[in-house]
């Protein structure tokens, strides 16, 4: 058996419902969205406790599994997917819909000798607050809507070399970072398919294609933060099958000098963003890329209170 196989059958019973009974370490940190923060297990199931009695219901989807080892040797396994249920009670202080919800996730569990040792999780918290109705800042410049699973319908299934799959993946994020006015179209479509799929959080969006892409989130991005360096080398970079997976706490570090991204006017302020991926590969280029990045993190840093503006929304 496979060591990826052997390190997702440790981490079966949290793929079924969050939690790491019996599979942490003492000294297990779990790095969780904003505003969370860095916890112990107890904490941390604390979090899911509170969740669990807003959602009495509650489900946890996962939609892609992948496991491997990143270039400083460890063992990380990657999970995403989505918590659904019944929102029949206020969770941070969010009004209930007494609706169906869902809430994204994307969770990261590093194994040493046969135990969790770190998590680094995100939370799409601002979808859950769009599904309330009460969504505080500026409106998303792509679509908002249920991101789904890998279009293949294999996440589940993810198994092989990946070396091919990273080595895409690190070209197009190496052409990003050398190019400080942005990536042209054409150098795009050396990593990306035409028809590709880019899912980003709520507040941001779901872009299709090399054009709404750039059109919704990338030129944004980058013509507000030009000197953004990602932590690709510091982080945990790892492949397996057609699959990539990256996690850092943070994953980047920023100046808003310029644009409106977000909403936001750059005035010089330095900023570290929390954003962990999945790619898929397909035919040497890449096809679908779920993202989700610390959205309140950000606004904290920016000295605005997400969570105390939606009540003011609420109220």
């Amino acid at each position: 058996m496979s060591e990826e196989r052997q390190a997702k059958d440790l981490v079966a019973p949290f793929r079924a419902n969050g939690r790491l009974d019996g599979l942490a370490s003492a000294a297990c940190a779990v790095h969780l969205a904003h505003p969370f923060e860095t916890l112990d297990v107890a904490g941390y199931h604390g979090v899911l406790d509170d969740l669990g009695e807003a959602f009495p219901d509650l489900e946890r989807r996962v939609t892609i599994e992948m496991a491997g080892r990143d270039d400083h040797g460890q063992l990380w396994v990657g999970q995403c997917g989505y918590y659904c249920g019944l929102f029949a009670a206020p969770f941070l202080d969010i009004s209930p819909t007494r609706r169906m919800a869902v809430m994204r996730f994307h969770d990261f569990l590093r194994i040493e000798e046969g135990a969790v040792v770190e998590m680094q999780a995100l939370w799409d918290l601002p979808e859950v607050m769009m599904q309330a109705g009460v969504w505080p800042l500026s409106p998303s410049l792509g679509r908002e809507f249920h991101v789904p699973g890998p279009a293949t319908q294999d996440g589940l299934r993810i198994e092989g070399d990946g070396s091919a799959a990273l080595r895409v993946v690190g070209d197009m994020l190496g052409g990003l970072g050398n190019d400080p006015n942005g990536t042209p179209r054409d150098v795009m479509a050396r990593f990306w398919h035409e028809g590709c799929s880019w899912y980003g959080p709520s507040g941001i969006g779901t872009a299709r294609g090399i054009d709404g892409f750039r059109m919704h989130h990338q030129a944004p991005f980058l013509g507000a933060m030009p000197d953004r360096r990602a932590h690709v080398a510091a982080g945990h970079f790892f492949g397996e099958g057609d699959y990539v997976g990256f996690t850092a706490w943070p994953g980047m570090a920023c100046t808003l000098s310029g644009g409106t991204w977000l909403g936001l006017p750059g005035a010089g302020q330095k900023i570290e963003m929390r954003s962990l991926d999945f790619w898929r590969v397909a035919e040497g280029r890449i096809a679908e890329n779920w993202v989700l990045v610390d959205l309140l993190h950000v606004y904290a840093q920016l000295g605005v209170d997400v969570l105390a503006r939606m009540q003011e929304v609420a109220r």
